[in-house]
């Protein structure tokens, strides 16, 4: 999928030099910030991390109140 972002000048530059020391294309770069930013805040990248994540929670005991005496 294809999605046009814009940077200003300075960032751009920012961006196309720390490529250019990491070694990296802009994609790579951008699929990196994207992953950490979903990381973040708790978002699965993709369809097998989300079916991970739902099979964890369903493995953990729930955890159930303990009851108490009612007063009479």
């Amino acid at each position: 999928m294809r999605k046009v972002i814009e940077f200003d000048e300075g960032t751009y530059h920012a961006l196309v030099q720390l490529g250019r020391d990491r070694m990296a294309t802009l994609q790579e770069l951008a699929d990196e910030s994207f992953a950490d930013l979903l990381k973040k805040h708790g978002v699965p990248k993709d369809l097998k991390e989300a079916l991970r994540r739902s099979a964890q929670a369903s493995a953990r005991p729930v955890k159930r109140k303990k009851k108490t005496a009612r007063r009479k």
